[in-house]
């Protein structure tokens, strides 16, 4: 049955029927219509807030997944540093020592880029600390890597210059000498042939015929092709480079001629007796930046450990030079 409402009548002391007119209905119906929207609308907040559209449910497994994709990459920043500092160390430590260069300061290594705010435009987001954090260690990253790609760059024109310099160092003999009897008088004070009295002797004496092969003991230039009747007599000098010198006297022979390009082991001159010298003989130098030092101990590409002792021993029981 309709909802009929009446309204009391005290003239006639009875109900009447009420009758709605059309604005009366109008206004009804646009009060039902306006609670309806605004009882959808508070529904709609509050489904809002208690649940996530589908829209959002996709934006925030995109978001997750990009910040695991952001933690993977820091993990794997992180193993990028830890073999970077390996890369680091190992060039400081081992590289540089070998080929006697100072390591990178530890201050260029880890120096930050510098200048204005980088990273300002991406500055106002929500995970804005995520992102600089990320580009930040991506741009030390990428310097270390150049500078350590620098540094390679220096040790391979280091080697290929180690390469040249163990080539010229006087490293071999300067005669066959294989049995080391031919060994006659070491480097130190030594009693002089001539005058007899206790001189400095700057260089070793070998005995051996007139005529037996003299060898350049390392690579370089002929400085020098000497003929004299006095001294060192008929001698060679070979600059190596590096600071390195060496000198041959006593020569019979030549071999080669001044400027002239020589390599280890090729023969250079012939055993004489010229100059102050008292029997036939090879007298071997070897100069530092201009300084004699011990032959002795340049023979490393000849002589075994026990090899080495053994002519140490035999040089030094040598009180008398030849020359």
């Amino acid at each position: 049955m309709a909802n009929v409402k009446y309204k009391f009548n005290p003239d006639s002391l009875s109900f009447d029927k009420i009758r709605l007119n059309a604005r009366a209905l109008f206004m009804r119906s646009l009060a039902y219509l306006v609670g309806s929207v605004l009882i959808a609308v508070v529904y709609g907040l509050i489904f809002s807030v208690l649940f996530d559209s589908p829209e959002e449910k996709a934006l925030k497994r995109e978001i997750a997944q990009m910040k695991l994709q952001y933690e993977m990459m820091h993990r794997e920043m992180g193993n990028l540093e830890k073999v970077l500092d390996h890369l680091q160390e190992t060039d400081d430590n081992l590289y540089r020592t070998i080929f006697e260069a100072e390591p990178i300061p530890s201050t260029l290594r880890e120096g930050g880029t510098g200048g204005v705010n980088r990273y300002k435009e991406l500055e106002g987001y929500s995970n804005s600390k995520l992102i600089i954090e990320t580009a930040t260690r991506l741009d030390k990253i990428r310097k270390k890597v150049y500078l350590q790609s620098k540094s390679f760059d220096d040790l391979i024109i280091l080697a290929k210059k180690k390469e040249e310099i163990l080539k010229s160092i006087p490293a071999i003999l300067p005669i066959s000498n294989n049995d080391l009897t031919r060994t006659a008088s070491g480097f130190g004070l030594r009693i002089h042939p001539y005058y007899k009295i206790t001189k400095f002797h700057s260089g070793m004496d070998f005995t051996a015929p007139t005529g037996t092969e003299v060898y350049a003991t390392g690579d370089g230039t002929v400085k020098e092709v000497v003929i004299s009747q006095r001294g060192l007599g008929k001698h060679i000098i070979i600059d190596h480079g590096f600071g390195y010198e060496t000198v041959y006297a006593h020569l019979d022979g030549f071999n080669v001629k001044a400027g002239q390009k020589i390599h280890r082991g090729d023969v250079i001159g012939f055993v004489g007796n010229t100059g102050m010298s008292v029997a036939p003989h090879l007298h071997y130098e070897v100069k530092l930046n201009g300084v004699n030092v011990d032959p002795v101990n340049y023979y490393f590409n000849d002589l075994s450990p026990e090899e080495y002792e053994r002519i140490v021993e035999i040089a030094s029981k040598t009180g008398q030079s030849f020359d």
